[in-house]
């Protein structure tokens, strides 16, 4: 996709999916800001990017605070020659699970809306005055399959998701005159922590084992199996790259075939 050169922020780099876009976009040639809360798990990922050859620079951020963000964006501009060329915003939450939505709390509600809409509203805003004097920029929101279709008991983290969306589209129209490129990757449930933990609440409500809840959450996709990291990695380096240079304001399902 050759990124060469490229500076990119990345939030909430540090395991997972986040992981597994960081090192993908450095190993197409991206230098990078890592920004989030636990500065040391990101350290071990930003040693990982220096021994492939590209720059690193860890960020203490918490995405929901204006003054953390505003920081992020001004060590990115002093640390690259004031450049930002890609952001890519990975940081969010699960919020509450399996619970009818009258049963979450108005904070349970306000802290995943908060930490999946206005994060995303703070770091896009953030880097827009670089992106639009450059008049060029790559944006890519983590979104879900949620916020393409309603999920009972997932109604907080949906409706977060659903808001995304709309963010997403409307400052792709607005940024679009700029050569910015704004657009949102949708992953269905993706191997790792998170999924283990869905799995398992799912095994014990349902009586079942860990191995048959994975089955039948695979079961419901038409290529039967579960995402990786990997195959979300290789759908944001694609939108971070010139191949998408006419692609902008769009919803990218990576799920195997659930939102068909």
């Amino acid at each position: 996709m050759d990124l060469r050169d490229r500076v990119g922020i990345v939030t909430g780099p540090a395991k997972g999916m986040g992981a597994a876009i960081t090192t993908l976009l450095a190993r197409e040639g991206a230098d990078l800001v890592l920004a989030g809360r636990d500065t040391g798990a990101i350290e071990q990922v930003a040693a990982a990017i220096r021994e492939l050859g590209r720059r690193a620079v860890v960020v203490g951020c918490d995405v929901t605070s204006e003054s953390d963000v505003a920081a992020m964006a001004r060590a990115a501009q002093d640390a690259f020659g004031g450049r930002i060329d890609l952001l890519v915003n990975v940081a969010g939450g699960s919020g509450p699970l399996a619970r009818p939505f009258w049963e979450n709390t108005l904070a349970e509600f306000e802290q995943i809306m908060t930490l999946n809409v206005t994060g995303c509203f703070l770091t896009m805003r953030a880097v827009m005055p670089v992106m639009m004097a450059q008049r060029y920029g790559k944006i890519v929101n983590v979104g879900g399959t949620f916020g393409l279709r309603g999920r009972a008991g997932r109604a907080a983290y949906s409706a977060s998701k659903w808001a995304l969306r709309g963010l997403t589209k409307s400052a792709a129209l607005e940024a679009g005159s700029y050569n910015i490129n704004i657009n949102c990757i949708c992953p269905g449930m993706v191997e790792g922590d998170r999924f283990d933990r869905v799995r398992s609440e799912m095994s014990q409500r349902l009586g079942i084992t860990p191995d048959e809840a994975r089955e039948r959450m695979a079961g419901e996709y038409a290529l039967h199996r579960i995402s990786t990291a990997e195959d979300i990695a290789n759908a944001v380096v694609f939108l971070a790259s010139y191949r998408s240079r006419q692609i902008t304001g769009q919803d990218l399902a990576v799920d195997g075939g659930w939102v068909i």
